[in-house]
């Protein structure tokens, strides 16, 4: 079965024109996804008033900290799929698959259960501004009834990339995400139902997303197939998953409590600081978000050399990644400066808030190639089987410095500037670390290398 997939193969060829035909999918999904969230906020930011847009800002970095660490499994099924299928081996493939669904349906469901229970102490120990915090409870409470579907989206998607299929999944993305903008409108200007239409509407479209990708996977005809009566947990599987995924869980779970230290720290200037960062940190994505896609490329083309044991592809594929990180860099986010304030226009017609995200905007577009190597690189390496390495980087070089400006830097001078300036002084500091790691595990994948050559053949 693993040939009808052949010609979905990534480990042999040209890589620059092979990782842009991968990623730029990705990039579309991942700035279109960015496109229906930045719909969410115009939508309630311009019918609903700016409190109502810092209230749904200011909820992100929350969300981020319960979901993430569950999420980052994802890129373990991601790494294992790519690996079996580029050892191609299909029934190893099929029990990677029916272990990541179903960890991704227990995992949904416990962190739904887990935001509803805690969302309230936490936006209180947010310091959530009072006169935004019965907006903010009410949408994060809705938004969390949709995780259980977000998670297996993810995860389905997860698997799909590891084959080299990044279309299907974005063709997924944009429908749901049409829905979810017509229900915005429908629910919060038709009905006035302000952040919880937005929620709603989210929920809505999250499940119509997992519905969409499950069909996919129940149709197929290869060894992605799923089917329920095979569903369960293969435990040296899940081993395998929870190996490469959870530090890179633990990653974004340690991020995005930096994160939420940094979001404290905005809450205290009020809501409208709130609102420009809210707004600002929305129009930035589009840059982040489209180098992202890379990240993925990354995971999927190493995982894929790995699993063929083509080691000697793995610095041209980092190489690539570089140069691709930097036209994206210099394209997407000289358009986001050239063009800032009609952007922010979008989100609010307050004056205040415009100037203040643009302030922000030019701190962050000017680092984001320190953010770009950040984010990427990691994929390289955890697809070497290194998942450890990419966490102490970013939880050293980002989270823990981070906490350090907020308790010295910003201390001393306690300013929205400073504050914002501590991202790209540990997005640099991280990417030291993280190319710091991907040398190390490609200097162990040569020694690897160097043992098959004379007969020995090692695990991967």
């Amino acid at each position: 079965m693993i040939s009808k997939f052949r010609k979905l193969s990534i480990h042999q060829g040209s890589l620059l024109s092979q990782m842009l035909v991968f990623a730029l999918p990705i990039m579309a999904m991942n700035m279109l996804q960015l496109l229906f969230n930045a719909a969410d906020m115009i939508v309630v930011g311009r019918y609903s008033g700016s409190q109502a847009l810092a209230a749904v800002g200011a909820t992100g970095s929350l969300i981020n900290l319960i979901v993430n660490l569950f999420m980052g499994l994802s890129v373990g099924t991601s790494v294992i799929v790519a690996q079996d299928f580029g050892a191609e081996k299909p029934d190893e493939i099929s029990r990677s698959v029916h272990t990541s669904i179903t960890v991704s349906a227990i995992n949904g469901v416990l962190v739904m259960i887990l935001g509803l229970v805690f969302y309230t102490p936490l936006l209180r120990l947010m310091g959530t501004p009072a006169d935004i915090m019965h907006l903010s409870a009410l949408y994060i409470k809705i938004y969390f009834l949709g995780l259980p579907a977000s998670m297996v989206y993810n995860f389905g998607a997860a698997i799909l990339r590891a084959i080299g299929d990044s279309r299907r999944p974005m063709y997924y993305l944009t429908t749901s995400g049409i829905v979810n903008v017509i229900l915005n409108m429908f629910f919060v200007i038709k009905l006035n139902m302000s952040v919880a239409g937005v929620a709603w509407a989210t929920v809505i479209s999250q499940y119509l997303a997992m519905i969409l990708i499950m069909a996919c996977l129940l149709r197929s005809d290869g060894p992605i197939r799923f089917r329920f009566r095979l569903a369960r947990i293969h435990w040296y599987k899940f081993e395998a998953l929870v190996k490469i995924g959870l530090p890179a869980g633990l990653q974004g779970l340690l991020f995005s409590i930096s994160n939420v230290l940094i979001q404290s720290a905005v809450n205290s200037f009020g809501s409208v600081v709130v609102a420009a960062n809210a707004a600002s940190g929305n129009v930035e994505g589009f840059v982040s978000t489209a180098i992202n896609g890379y990240y993925n490329a990354a995971i999927t083309f190493t995982g894929q050399s790995m699993g063929a044991r083509k080691y000697d592809r793995i610095d041209d594929i980092a190489r690539v990644c570089v140069v691709l990180i930097l036209i994206t860099w210099v394209v997407l986010g000289s358009s986001v400066l050239i063009f800032g304030r009609s952007l922010l226009g979008l989100y609010t017609s307050n004056p205040e808030v415009i100037e203040i995200g643009m302030v922000r905007m030019r701190m962050m577009i000017i680092a984001y190639v320190s953010a770009g190597i950040m984010n990427v690189f990691p994929g390289l390496t955890r697809a070497m089987g290194y998942s450890i390495l990419p966490m102490l980087s970013t939880l050293v070089g980002a989270c823990l410095m981070r906490i350090v400006w907020l308790v010295t830097v910003f201390a001393w001078y306690p300013t929205v500037v400073v504050l914002f300036l501590c991202y790209p002084v540990t997005w640099t500091l991280a990417g030291i670390g993280q190319v710091a790691g991907f040398f190390y595990a490609r200097h162990q994948v040569r020694k690897r290398a160097a043992l098959e050559k004379v007969g020995f053949t090692p695990a991967i």
